[in-house]
């Protein structure tokens, strides 16, 4: 231990010698790039950047530079430098130095905080534009308010906009045509899923619907958000790969190999990559590395494949037992095991045919004056399909809603009885 202690100083020590630091100028007037921001419900919003020039003092009159060529004056209320995993006051911050500032209304990524008397903006970030939009609505199944703490519209409006505090690539609307929904747009299913996860772990129930990208139409033409995707996968399973990128539109950019490991670049649209990990994992027995980012917004392209089998959908409530769901793992994957809670409406198995089957989950074996020895203890049970929060998300289709409360995801149908899913399906044409 010693020795990889003395080793790991000689090796921070020959980094601070050979590697130059940052440029500084501290006889400059101050300047300040927004880089992020972080916020508190006791002082409100807190602008973070790297001091690029000259000095901060707490308390002092400072310009911000905002868009659109916008300028306002402010006051330092009070100044912060990192040290560590914390942040620790000060009375003054320096060239060179990341810091976080409090006390500036409404300020933004890619403002310029700069020096009363010299309003000098740096060149702006530019913070990327949603592509994927969800909607969040309140948690409408027979057992909401079991798990969480807070489940009115209110709770969770107060939530989502607090939330768009710090999280600057985030957008929120209330929807017109439901007073209990809004549609919150993000910059990908992982992205919003965080969000999700977050609120779960705070004691939030909630119901959300299938991820869809945000089209925009320039010059008459509907345009769609395409995305880089990069896949390292080992090159005998690199077969299915192409197969299941090109099933969604993907293009091939650039292959190559390294070793037994083969890099492949393609451009895909944003909608063809809903659910597109989970496979590639499956396709490649978890050894792909993937990776994505936004592209650009270009032409859309035509139809991508959907989920191809359907779901049973449980049509009473109660406990499932394995009397019930032995006779329907034959014909399904199931979601639920024995003593799980079901409702109607609830989503509990994948069928192997591409249309919807009500089921009943909870069908006990009829009882009768006749002793069949051992009959029950043949049961066996394939184990059920585990859902996380991101998978759930990319299997729903737009008919169905995830269920998240602090303790369960389930999957549901938006509308739980059959009859008002039939009268749905007839007037919609």
């Amino acid at each position: 231990p010693l020795a990889a202690e003395l080793g790991a100083e000689i090796l921070l020590d020959l980094v601070l010698e050979t590697i130059p630091g940052p440029e500084v100028d501290l006889e400059a007037p101050a300047r300040m790039l927004v880089t992020t921001l972080d916020w508190s419900e006791f002082v409100g919003r807190i602008a973070v950047g790297r001091v690029e020039s000259g000095k901060f003092k707490s308390g002092s009159q400072i310009a911000v530079c905002q868009a659109d060529d916008k300028t306002k004056t402010a006051k330092i209320s009070s100044l912060h430098i990192f040290e560590n995993l914390g942040k620790v006051e000060t009375d003054e911050a320096q060239a060179g130095e990341v810091v976080a500032i409090v006390g500036i209304d409404g300020v933004e990524i890619g403002d310029t905080i700069c020096h009363v008397d010299h309003p000098r903006p740096l060149p702006r970030l530019k913070v990327d534009e949603p592509t994927l939009e969800m909607i969040f609505t309140i948690n409408s199944s027979p057992f909401a308010g079991r798990d969480g703490k807070y489940v009115t519209t209110r709770q969770i409006r107060e939530r989502l906009y607090r939330e768009l505090e710090r999280n600057v690539a985030l957008r929120v609307r209330p929807l017109k045509n439901s007073a209990d929904s809004f549609a919150v747009s993000g910059r990908g299913v992982l992205h919003l899923s965080v969000l999700i996860e977050t609120m779960r772990r705070e004691g939030y129930e909630l119901s959300v619907g299938k991820p869809r990208v945000i089209v925009r139409h320039r010059d008459g033409v509907k345009q769609e958000p395409f995305e880089s995707l990069v896949v390292e996968a080992p090159t005998d399973k690199l077969g299915p790969v192409m197969e299941l990128v090109g099933q969604r539109r993907g293009i091939l950019d650039e292959m190559q190999t390294r070793g037994v490991f083969t890099h492949a670049m393609f451009t895909i649209p944003a909608r063809g990559l809903i659910g597109l990990r989970t496979r590639l994992l499956n396709a490649t027995q978890g050894d792909a590395i993937i990776h994505h980012r936004f592209s650009r917004y270009q032409s859309a392209e035509g139809d991508i494949s959907r989920r191809a089998s359907g779901v049973l959908i449980s049509m009473a409530s109660g406990k499932s037992v394995a009397y019930g769901l032995n006779g329907l793992q034959d014909r399904a994957e199931l979601f639920v095991r024995p003593g799980d809670e079901v409702y109607e409406g609830m989503i509990v198995g994948e069928n192997s045919r591409d249309n919807d089957m009500p089921v009943n989950p909870t069908k006990e074996k009829n009882l009768t004056n006749i002793r069949a020895a051992g009959s029950d203890a043949n049961i066996l049970l394939k184990p059920p399909r585990q859902f996380s929060l991101e998978a759930a998300l990319e299997y729903i289709e737009e008919d169905e809603l995830v269920e998240i409360t602090p303790a369960h995801i389930r999957l549901r149908k938006t509308l739980l009885r059959e009859t008002d899913r039939r009268r749905h399906k007839r007037t919609s044409g």
